[in-house]
């Protein structure tokens, strides 16, 4: 049996990559300084070891290492991969060669809503009876899993725009393999690896430049760093979103839980679904176009979001203890932090909204968003800061701006202690973070209790 292991195994993109291997028959194996769920349970259901780096031991000949963009050079593992001469390569290197190849694939790229539309999409081919395949960022709940494989000929992807490895600086996006190509928007992220929004515009077009010309590509028309991947060369058929010339959406409920579809100006059903927010419908308009690509009908698309389950840790209930109830939700970027908190708001028009804030994306750390923050929570009753250490400025400055509406806590239990203190029946609590947050749900039910 073929074996390999994955360095950095609980992130969202390498533990798809995992189950993907393990369904292909490869033996799996994987090691990671950061195990939290979901990922991490997921995989351990899966029977697939998970170990520390410190702990994993020997290299070996006859493994193929898949190396995660988190893993830099320094590392013991990494440096005794090199020094013995051993086969590896990156993740997104690995699918295109093992499993994207063969395949109608669908990417769906952008700096927000990648994994909301990802799952978007593969439920909707999923409720055509095209049994798709596919790797998203996330676990949408109509699966239960963040990524499998079967022998039909689509698969669903969330391409990122993130870098691949430390010896491949390409965005994950350009190894996607794409036919149809979503870019849902184009924002500045990432700071860490890119030093504006142009060089993010680049990637996408890279990615844009291998889509083939009977394939498909979708962008927003309100977007201009969308547009302008569009407008360095596009080779493809494309559509755009929000456009009266391509699709469209009327609101009947201003939260976003219903609302009419058009394409070209003709109405083409009403979508009555779970999920909220205007950032959400342009993810569904997004989806439907894609699926359509693929030949599900728009009626079709519009009868399945119906039965759309929405994607754990997107405003994710995880539990209500004497009338509080706490949410789980991923947003860390402040476009993704306001438009959630906004639909939130637009549904709970009563209820005191609680916000545990998290900043734990690399651009968050380094403060290139600090201006953004205060507006972006602007629709939160009360703000409760993580000072985590790795933070390069401090939350003070935002207690300062928000008066009396913000607190700051050094620890994860300090600020559960300050948060429960404060906390009434009929509020809600919106826990916000991109990384387990040092397992603050469960200790705020535990308090709670």
């Amino acid at each position: 049996m073929k074996k390999i292991h994955i360095l950095g195994i609980c992130g969202t993109f390498m533990g798809g990559v995992a189950l993907l291997a393990r369904q292909k028959g490869y033996e799996v194996s994987g090691t990671d300084d950061n195990v939290y769920p979901p990922m991490s349970t997921l995989l351990q259901e899966q029977g697939i070891a998970i170990s520390k780096p410190e702990a994993f031991g020997p290299l070996s000949h006859d493994t193929t290492y898949i190396v995660g963009n988190s893993i830099a050079r320094g590392k013991p593992l990494i440096e005794g991969i090199l020094n013995q001469n051993l086969s590896y390569t990156s993740g997104p290197e690995w699918l295109k060669n093992n499993v994207l190849k063969d395949k109608w694939v669908i990417a769906v790229a952008g700096t927000h809503g990648k994994t909301t539309t990802s799952s978007l999409v593969t439920w909707i081919l999923e409720y055509a009876g095209l049994n798709p395949g596919f790797l998203i960022g996330g676990v949408p709940e109509n699966f239960g899993v963040s990524a499998r494989l079967t022998d039909s000929p689509f698969f669903v992807i969330e391409a990122d725009e993130y870098d691949t490895a430390f010896f491949d600086k390409r965005a994950k996006v350009v190894h996607s393999n794409a036919r149809t190509l979503v870019i849902n928007n184009v924002e500045f992220d990432h700071a860490d690896i890119y030093d504006n929004v142009n060089e993010i515009i680049r990637q996408f077009h890279h990615a844009v430049r291998i889509v083939p010309g009977d394939g498909f590509v979708i962008a927003p028309k309100h977007d201009v760093f969308a547009q302008k991947v569009l407008e360095k060369g596009c080779w493809s058929q494309h559509e755009c979103t929000d456009d009266v010339a391509g699709w469209s959406a009327v609101l009947k409920q201003d939260t976003g839980s219903e609302f009419d579809v058009y394409f070209k100006d003709q109405f083409q059903g009403t979508v009555n679904w779970q999920l909220i927010g205007t950032h959400n419908v342009h993810n569904a308009l997004s989806a439907i176009a894609a699926a359509r690509h693929a030949g599900v009908q728009p009626s079709i698309a519009i009868q399945a979001l119906a039965e759309f389950k929405n994607v754990k840790r997107r405003l994710e209930l995880k539990g209500v203890v004497k009338g509080i109830t706490v949410l789980d939700d991923f947003a860390h970027h402040p476009t993704a932090i306001k438009l959630t908190l906004d639909a939130l708001r637009a549904r709970e028009k009563q209820k005191r909204i609680l916000v545990a804030m998290d900043f734990r994306s690399n651009s968050m750390k380094r403060g290139v968003f600090k201006d953004q923050i205060t507006d972006a929570l602007q629709a939160a009753d009360r703000v409760y800061l993580y000072q985590s250490p790795d933070l390069t400025w401090s939350c003070e400055d935002l207690k300062n701006e928000m008066n009396d509406r913000a607190e700051v806590a050094d620890s994860v239990e300090n600020l559960v202690k300050v948060l429960v203190g404060q906390a009434k029946p009929d509020d809600i609590i919106l826990v916000m973070s991109n990384g387990g947050f040092g397992g603050i749900h469960e200790k705020l039910l535990k308090a709670l209790a």
